[in-house]
């Protein structure tokens, strides 16, 4: 099947040299999956933000957070016997993991969805606190009655959880701690209630029984979550056959709720494609794509800090219903975007 992905021309919209690093002695070395919203009568993206020290010839340094705020650098000898640094995102060093940058999330907006750049007045989000002190990461927004609920993947030694920050002006948060514990991540809240109830997908992970699929939850309240249910899992021999995740919040279409998804296969290669879940019982699926909707494809997706991925947390549906403007990471490293039919997405899948 064919990429539906019409690609904007100006991509890269955002690479790391376009923005400035939070603090001294730190560089940023990729932007990440943004979360996207409209404020405002703009586009807004949170971009995660992932930084490190410049790196020295045979040395391997990384930033943590201290529980106080601060940042400590560790330097560790790429000699070390005790150093595993085959992947480019995560080492193993004396047994314990860590990430090669510390990310955060930072606001940017546009008039025309195409230029963005860094207002003034709006904080970064940084982590806080023992359960976020390898970063925040990977941000999707929810606006629900003037609300705007954050989901993001909070990272400790501990473990991968999924994080919940809301506010109404984008200048205040409040805070509300972890809403799934570790292991998880890849969750989207539903932009409406069905039956009185909120909803979110999200994934836990497993390397033992089962393994990285996507699960649905309620909520009474949009913090305490329960009734989880396994809905989509991986596929031997398939485009998505090692991990699937939920990008944004479902789109509500007449034929269901559309979620635009990731899947990776065993080479690590991440294409998007798309599930069709029940209006009034968004727990069963009605339709899946057997084929990706867009494939790692573009130079830009092909090559970078880790290539050959598409990976999108974030979208603006058109009035027209049926345009909607994709935001995705491209690279682990680049901002892009790209325009698809919600009709056409709809006529490729396969139904149950």
């Amino acid at each position: 099947m064919k990429d539906l992905a019409k690609r904007f021309t100006a991509n890269p919209l955002l690479s790391p040299a376009d923005l400035q690093p939070s603090r001294e002695g730190l560089e940023i070395t990729c932007l990440l999956n943004p979360g996207v919203f409209t404020f405002n009568g703009k586009t807004w993206l949170i971009v995660r933000v992932a930084e490190r020290p410049k790196q020295q010839e045979n040395i391997i340094s990384f930033p943590v957070l201290t529980g106080e705020g601060g940042i400590e650098i560790i330097e560790i000898d790429k000699n070390d016997p005790e150093l595993i640094a085959t992947d480019a995102r995560v080492i193993n060093y004396k047994g314990a993991d860590y990430l090669t940058t510390l990310s955060h999330l930072r606001l940017l907006c546009s008039d025309d969805g195409i230029s963005f750049y860094e207002p003034e007045g709006y904080p970064r989000l940084m982590g806080e606190g023992a359960q976020e002190t390898f970063g925040i990461e990977d941000c999707r927004v929810t606006e629900l009655n003037g609300t705007y609920y954050l989901t993001f993947t909070s990272v400790s030694p501990t473990g991968v959880g999924v994080g919940l920050r809301t506010t109404t002006d984008w200048k205040t948060f409040e805070k509300h701690g972890l809403i799934f514990p570790a292991h998880n991540k890849d969750c989207a809240i539903f932009e409406e209630k069905i039956n009185g109830l909120f909803y979110a997908l999200h994934r836990p992970s497993s390397v033992d029984i089962g393994g990285n699929y996507i699960w649905i939850a309620s909520s009474p309240d949009g913090i305490h979550w329960g009734n989880h249910k396994c809905i989509a899992t991986t596929r031997k021999h398939s485009w998505d056959s090692k991990r699937i995740g939920a990008g944004a919040a479902p789109i509500k279409t007449p034929a269901g709720w559309l979620e635009i998804y990731h899947g990776a296969n065993a080479e690590h290669q991440y294409c998007l494609g798309a599930l069709l879940l029940d209006l009034n019982d968004p727990s069963v699926v009605l339709a899946r794509s057997e084929e990706p909707l867009m494939i790692p494809s573009a130079y830009y997706e092909l090559t970078g800090f880790f290539g050959n991925v598409v990976f999108t947390n974030g979208h603006v549906v058109a009035n027209d219903g049926d345009t909607i403007t994709m935001y995705y990471g491209a690279s682990d490293e680049f901002v892009c975007a790209a325009t698809l039919s919600v009709k056409e997405i709809l006529s490729t899948l396969k139904y149950s």
